[in-house]
């Protein structure tokens, strides 16, 4: 392949699919009933009151609640991340646009899938969409380690690591994603991005996202698309 070809990096999670419809609600159920056993005395689970503060205070210091689980609870990333994402249905819960296979192979040069969602979840939601081809890599939460400690997005370490390891330049790099944290540091990095917007909800307070207080387009999108989909429209603003 060309090595001025763009390289994709496309985040799964209200991405690609729309997992604000039934996975999020589960597994924020998950995490919070995961929390209060940590919280617990052993006997007694936490209250909703300490969980919602935990969970809240861990994604607003570390970018990821399951990070100050770790570092102040002793918690096992692995287990915490096999608890909270276990789905019993989970082929009925994924909803998702059609075409998205065609769109992928419209986009010129190779597309990784790169999410902090852990790999069994992740591949299995690749696989509800059929997708799994279209992607030369598949990078989940498990393999963003810098220096043995999990960095998960928006790590700008994690993100350098990355290109080393991949033997991409940032200009190269094209991240399109829901979440305008890990947009802002691929942007700080020389990377181009793009927000994907039509699964987000501006009420959204459960910790697995920033609640929205706009839509508008911040200065490190290149590109505001409501659908993947529409990408190739926008591919000029992103070369």
């Amino acid at each position: 392949m060309n090595s001025s070809s763009p390289v994709w990096l496309f985040d799964l999670d209200n991405t690609l699919h729309n997992a604000s419809h039934a996975i999020f609600p589960q597994l924020m159920a998950n995490m919070n009933r995961y929390i209060a056993e940590v919280l617990g005395d052993g006997v007694t689970p936490a209250g909703s009151a300490a969980v919602d503060a935990a969970r809240t205070l861990y994604w607003r210091r570390y970018g990821a609640t399951m990070l100050g689980l770790v570092k102040h609870h002793g918690v096992s990333a692995e287990h915490f991340l096999r608890t909270t994402h276990e789905m019993a249905d989970l082929a009925s819960m994924v909803r998702a646009e059609r075409g998205l296979g065609k769109l992928l192979r419209r986009l010129p040069g190779r597309k990784i899938l790169f999410t902090n969602a852990p790999h069994r979840y992740s591949a299995a939601v690749l696989r509800h969409l059929g997708l799994q081809r279209h992607f030369s890599h598949h990078i989940a939460v498990e393999a963003m380690k810098v220096h043995r400690q999990l960095r998960p997005k928006p790590s700008k370490l994690m993100l350098r690591q990355l290109m080393r390891r991949q033997g991409l330049t940032a200009r190269r790099c094209i991240l399109v994603e829901d979440t305008l944290a890990n947009l802002r540091s691929a942007h700080a990095l020389g990377m181009r991005t793009a927000w994907v917007t039509q699964y987000l909800r501006r009420d959204d307070t459960h910790g697995l996202a920033h609640p929205l207080k706009t839509l508008n387009r911040p200065a490190w999108v290149d590109v505001k698309v409501k659908s993947v989909r529409l990408l190739p429209a926008r591919l000029h603003r992103l070369r």
